[in-house]
């Protein structure tokens, strides 16, 4: 494995956490509701899984859902249906006042673990990315480079988010538009909990 190799990896992971998509959703909403604790405890738990799912991926978790499908469809049913039950929750919530919306501390690490164990597409996409970027005979000690490096870029993103967004500013904006905020981030995730049921 080279410097190169690694620098691709992590050029291809931001272009991935910048798309919109559950963990970013959730993660800036924790961050603007919790604060910034909150925000980074979040971005910890959402990194830890997403690495979890390239250090699967290099394991070959892949493979095996190619093998057995019904496996990668029954975690995939799971995730959907914890996608949809926030987006309920988000929508029934709502108007509630900020410090009960916001999950902090081991709720706030948690509550990220499952939202990214709730898309197993993460292994399918690590393992698609591995597979062109690194060789296929890595070592032990590089593949566990592969998925602590992954861990700290996702841990370092989310910093920056909760940084930016737990600010006084953010902070009374997102206090003014809470209930459209809410709803309209429950309306996405619900969606996207609908597509990765429905969904191929």
């Amino acid at each position: 494995m080279t410097t190169a190799q690694l620098l691709a990896f992590n050029l291809t992971l931001l272009a991935a956490m910048a798309a919109p998509g559950p963990a970013l959703l959730y993660a800036l909403r924790q961050s603007v509701a919790g604060g910034f604790w909150t925000g980074v405890t979040t971005g910890a738990g959402l990194g830890l899984m997403a690495a979890l799912w390239t250090g699967a991926a290099l394991l070959g978790l892949n493979a095996v859902f190619a093998l057995v499908p019904w496996a990668y469809l029954a975690l995939k049913t799971a995730g959907a249906l914890y996608l949809i039950w926030i987006a309920v929750q988000l929508w029934r919530d709502a108007r509630k006042p900020v410090s009960d919306s916001a999950h902090p501390g081991a709720r706030a690490f948690l509550g990220g673990l499952l939202v990214n164990l709730a898309n197993p597409k993460s292994v399918l996409f690590a393992g698609a990315v591995l597979i062109v970027i690194f060789p296929p005979d890595l070592s032990v000690g590089s593949k566990a480079l592969i998925v602590a490096n992954h861990f700290a870029v996702e841990v370092a993103v989310y910093t920056l988010f909760a940084a930016c967004l737990s600010s006084a500013p953010a902070r009374a904006g997102y206090l003014r538009l809470k209930p459209l905020i809410d709803r309209a981030a429950s309306v996405i995730l619900g969606a996207l909990g609908l597509r990765l049921l429905f969904g191929r």
